[in-house]
C-alpha cells in the first residue's frame, strides 16, 4: 500500500540553513540563533540582510544594506496611480498581489534570474514593500499617498507612511520586533510556494506574486484577522471563559490556536504575549488582552495536552490593532515581514536548483473509454 504525506507532511525534499525549528519543545531558530534573541537584540534589516547572506552581517554590511533599503523605498509613480486607482473595498491582499505583479513590469531587471539580479531584486522589494502596503492603505481609505522618509528605520518609516504621523521610538520598537517574529519561519505554504516558482526558473515577481497568493489565505496568513474577529464576538472578559468552553465542547476551531508544526507554545507567541500586555495596558486597551488570557488558559488547560497551543496569530493581532493598523491589514503586515524570507530562501534553494515535480496516487479509472458526445446519457 503507498503511503501519502497529506499535505505534504514530513516530506522532506531540500536542505536549508536559514531556519529551524522544533515544534515538540517550541524552538525556532535563524542561523542557530533562538527567535528570542532576534526579537531581543536585532532589527528587522539585520536578520533580512543575515539570511540573505547566510550569516551574521558586520556592521559595515548591515550600515550597506541599510542605505539600500532606504534609498529604495521609493515605488514608481507609474505604480503609485495604480495604487490610486485600484477599486475601493478590495482585499489588501489582492491589491499587494496586483501592485507587485505591476512592479515587476515596471522593472527593466525582472526577467534576469541570475543570482546576482534575484540579489538586487531582494533588496529593491523588501525596501518598497512596505511603501506599496502604507500606499494601498491610505488609497483605500481616500487619504493621500504618503512619501518615505530617509531618517527614519524600516518600520517606524512603514508606521509613518500609514499614518503621516511620526511614531514614537517604542511604537517604532515594537513593530520592529513584530516584523522580526515574522521574517521566516521554514517551509510554510507562502515560502514553498515561492520555492516551487522558483524552480521552473521564473522570475523573482513571479515568485513574490505566489507566495503572496498562498499568504492570502485563511489558514496561512490571515489567521490573526480572525483572532481579532473572534475578540470582538466575545466583547468583555467576563464573557472570554463561557465562549472558549463552548467552542471546545462543540469541537469548533479556535482560530490562533493550534500549529501545524509546533506542539508546544509558539516560542513567537510567548515574546509577542509580553509586549501585548504592555501595550494594551497602556492604550487603554486591555480587554482584549484580558479576553486573549483567559482564552489561553482554558485551551492550556483543557487541550494543551494534545499539543495545542497558542500561536503568533494569537497575540499579534491586539499589537497592531495597538498601533492603530487596521484588521483587514494583518496579513499584508505579514507579507511585509515575510518578504525577506520569501527571497532569502528563493536565493539559497536557486542555487541548487531542482524543478519541483511532485506526484499523486491516482485513484480514477483504469478502463474507461472514449463514448462519442451524442451517445452520452
Amino acid at each position: 500500500m503507498t503511503n501519502i504525506a497529506k499535505g505534504l507532511e514530513g516530506v522532506l525534499f531540500t536542505e536549508s540553513k536559514l531556519t529551524f525549528i522544533n515544534g515538540a519543545e517550541g524552538v525556532l531558530t535563524h542561523l542557530g540563533i533562538p527567535i528570542q534573541e532576534w526579537a531581543e537584540n536585532s532589527t528587522f534589516e539585520e536578520l533580512s540582510l543575515a539570511l540573505l547572506n547566510g550569516q551574521l552581517p558586520t556592521a559595515a554590511q548591515l550600515a550597506t544594506f541599510d542605505a539600500d533599503l532606504k534609498a529604495n523605498r521609493a515605488i514608481p509613480d507609474a505604480l503609485a496611480q495604480v495604487i490610486a486607482h485600484m477599486p475601493r473595498g478590495v482585499h489588501p491582499m489582492q491589491a499587494l498581489r496586483t501592485a507587485v505583479s505591476y512592479l515587476g513590469l515596471l522593472d527593466p531587471q525582472s526577467e534576469d534570474t541570475s543570482a546576482e539580479a534575484r540579489r538586487a531584486i531582494s533588496v529593491r522589494m523588501i525596501a518598497q514593500f512596505s511603501t506599496i502596503i502604507a500606499a494601498i492603505n491610505r488609497a483605500q481609505e481616500g487619504q493621500e499617498i504618503v512619501a518615505p522618509r530617509m531618517d527614519l528605520t524600516h518600520a517606524g518609516n512603514f508606521l509613518y507612511m500609514l499614518t503621516g504621523k511620526e511614531p514614537s521610538a517604542e511604537q517604532s520598537r515594537l513593530f520592529d520586533i513584530a516584523l522580526v517574529l515574522h521574517v521566516d519561519h521554514g517551509m510554510n505554504a507562502s515560502t514553498f510556494t515561492a520555492i516551487a516558482t522558483s524552480s521552473t526558473l521564473s522570475d523573482m515577481y513571479s515568485c513574490m506574486t505566489s507566495a503572496i497568493g498562498a499568504l492570502k489565505g485563511p489558514l496561512h496568513g490571515g489567521a490573526n484577522e480572525a483572532v481579532m474577529d473572534m475578540l470582538d464576538e466575545v466583547g468583555t472578559p467576563d464573557r472570554a471563559e463561557a465562549y472558549i468552553n463552548a467552542k471546545l465542547d462543540a469541537k469548533s476551531k479556535i482560530m490562533g490556536v493550534g500549529h501545524r508544526v509546533y506542539k508546544y507554545f509558539d516560542p513567537r507567541s510567548r515574546v509577542l504575549r509580553d509586549y501585548a500586555e504592555v501595550v494594551a495596558n497602556k492604550e487603554g486597551k486591555s480587554n482584549y488582552y484580558q479576553i486573549l488570557e483567559t482564552i489561553e488558559k482554558v485551551v492550556v488547560d483543557r487541550i494543551g495536552s494534545k499539543g495545542i497551543y497558542p500561536n503568533v496569530d494569537f497575540y499579534s493581532g491586539t499589537v497592531y490593532s495597538d498601533l492603530g493598523i487596521r484588521k483587514e491589514f494583518f496579513t499584508p503586515i505579514f507579507a511585509l515581514a515575510r518578504i525577506s524570507g520569501w527571497c532569502a530562501s528563493v536565493i539559497e534553494y536557486t542555487g541548487d536548483n531542482r524543478l519541483l515535480r511532485p506526484d499523486a496516487v491516482y485513484t480514477g479509472a483504469t478502463d474507461a473509454h472514449y463514448v462519442q458526445l451524442q451517445d452520452r446519457q
